[in-house]
């Protein structure tokens, strides 16, 4: 009899615990929602620096010590310090998305944003733009994820900062008891989340209106589907908030960095509408949401790969080519500081580059070729082993990278296949060959002459493309009689003033002008001119590889 009472007793003590428990959850859940309509409703009525996206105007004494600090931070931080964690910003979407009806039955999402010595107010203002403008239905966790940062208020002060602020709990705080890198760190942080949709941030970053719901409506229709918001432009300088227009997909260059590029044609007949994704090639790597399960089932990060660099391409290309997607969505915004460079220590490795070999030799199959090209340095490097990426790409049934560029990157430029000639344009009366000088090919610059490095160079290497572009990888050669010194442009495939042609019997590179390019008076580092044609040995060229086509 006793122990059926003490049964009975265990059961009510449950069905209590149990009844307390829901009645702290539904208080949690009733708390979340007093927050996020407690922000909008005295969103309009607010006024200070930089609200509504604005700039931040400074006095000159503060800007004074935003210049001083600016080279160490890579952004100004004395404007970031005068706004408010949770200003406002102006909803730049396009009118056609607040008309989207989504589903209740959205997945959670657990944001996960990495950081490690980030400033306090870029930081808690990422914080602050997620919980604020994330419905709480939807919004499970936001993970932070300190990748052993040792600046004093990113200890203590921060823990209290987060309870006092959050105290639902809806904000954790997560420490790496060593300095991890970005790609673990981001791992790390993936392995404590526990909501349905995981969705990176970097730590410097303002989520606007509306920005979570059509990431998880797309990623609910379409699990396989790794989507990218449109990164808006946080301005590094003003700290003004600007949007920009859905134009821009990720692409990558030979040596294995990311680019950006518009929209090729065929994407663009493809969509209906201008709020339907965006299919792109890569993804910065940054900002993005991914299901939970289906990012681990898809290999996640490369554990092999250290610090940072080369895994946003390595999974770029791991998720089109078994099987799944990359969309940019653009409902869904997002503004970002862009920083010129890194405002913390990333050690002296090169771990872009072996990261890179790493992918290259797992993915790109016979194409690592063009990446050697460019790293002829790391062709005997040891960068660890690579057995179970390779077998992860079995397992999954990974088509070939012959297939991603073909079907998902056709417009990608691949130096020696599908054109007249490619390597070195070498004059031989004076060994030069034409070379970017390493300059920035992302500008307009000239084309150079230089000693010829034997194919050492990547600079060096050029592609005389079927059109009769004299080109790079995203650029063409480019004059005209009234400017005859030679530049690279971004090619436009109008010929005119990109078209030239080579001919076998006399060796010269002809210019749709009738002019001829020429060497003469050219010492190392001079650019490149065309002038009338002689048959001179100034004007003489050699291509390294002729295809027969030519």
């Amino acid at each position: 009899m006793s122990h059926v009472l003490m049964n009975d007793k265990n059961r009510t003590r449950s069905k209590r615990a149990d009844s307390e428990n829901d009645n702290a959850v539904e208080t949690s859940k009733l708390k979340a929602r007093y927050r996020y309509d407690r922000y909008y409703g005295r969103n309009e009525a607010k006024d200070g620096p930089g609200e509504r996206g604005s700039s931040v105007i400074l006095n000159v004494e503060e800007q004074r010590k935003a210049d001083a600090l600016f080279d160490k931070e890579a952004f100004n931080l004395i404007a970031s310090d005068k706004i408010a964690l949770d200003r406002t910003l102006r909803d730049n979407r396009d009118p056609d998305c607040k008309k989207i009806p989504y589903p209740e039955d959205l997945p959670s999402a657990s944001v996960i944003i990495i950081f490690t010595n980030e400033r306090w107010s870029p930081l808690l203002r990422t914080v602050h733009s997620v919980v604020n403008r994330s419905p709480p239905e939807y919004l499970h966790e936001v993970v932070l994820f300190d990748d052993f940062s040792d600046h004093e208020e990113l200890g203590p002060k921060l823990e209290e900062y987060i309870k006092d602020t959050w105290p639902d709990g809806v904000v954790k705080l997560v420490r790496a008891k060593q300095r991890c890198g970005l790609i673990r760190a981001r791992l790390e942080g993936a392995k404590a989340a526990t909501g349905d949709v995981m969705v990176f941030l970097d730590s410097h970053c303002e989520a606007n209106e509306g920005w979570l719901e059509p990431l998880l409506a797309r990623i609910h229709e379409k699990r396989d589907a790794v989507l990218c918001p449109m990164i808006d432009v946080i301005d590094s300088h003003s700290m003004s908030y600007s949007g920009i227009g859905a134009s821009s997909v990720g692409g990558f260059w030979w040596s294995l960095h990311f680019s950006w590029h518009g929209i090729p044609s065929h994407e663009a007949a493809r969509r209906k509408k201008l709020t339907d994704p965006i299919r792109s090639p890569t993804m910065a790597g940054g900002l993005f949401a991914v299901d939970r399960k289906y990012f681990f089932e898809v290999g996640s990060y490369d554990e092999g790969m250290n610090m940072w660099g080369g895994e946003n391409l390595e999974i770029s290309f791991r998720v089109w080519m078994c099987g799944g997607s990359l969309e940019f969505i653009p409902c869904s915004r997002v503004g970002h500081i862009f920083r010129a460079s890194h405002p913390y220590d990333m050690g002296k490795e090169d771990w872009h580059g072996m990261n890179s070999k790493r992918l290259a030799e797992v993915w790109m199959d016979e194409y690592k070729r063009l990446f050697y090209m460019h790293r002829r340095d790391l062709i005997d490097k040891d960068v660890g082993d690579i057995s179970e990426r390779k077998k992860l790409r079995e397992k999954l049934n990974c088509k070939s990278f012959k297939w991603y560029l073909e079907n998902i990157y056709p417009e990608k430029n691949v130096p020696d296949e599908r054109v007249q000639a490619y390597g070195m344009v070498r004059n031989p009366s004076s060994n030069m060959c034409l070379d970017t000088l390493g300059k920035d090919e992302k500008k307009v610059i000239p084309i150079g002459v230089y000693s010829c490095q034997g194919g050492a160079s990547a600079s060096e290497v050029f592609t005389l493309s079927l059109a009769g572009e004299l080109r790079r990888e995203e650029t063409c050669a480019d004059a005209s009689a009234s400017n005859p010194n030679v530049v690279l442009r971004s090619c436009h495939g109008g010929k005119s003033n990109q078209y030239f042609k080579y001919d076998k019997i006399s060796k010269t590179i002809k210019h749709a002008s009738g002019l001829c390019l020429d060497t003469e008076g050219l010492s190392n580092g001079q650019g490149v001119k065309i002038k009338e044609c002689s048959g001179k040995d100034t004007q003489k060229w050699e291509l390294e590889h002729i295809l027969e086509i030519l």
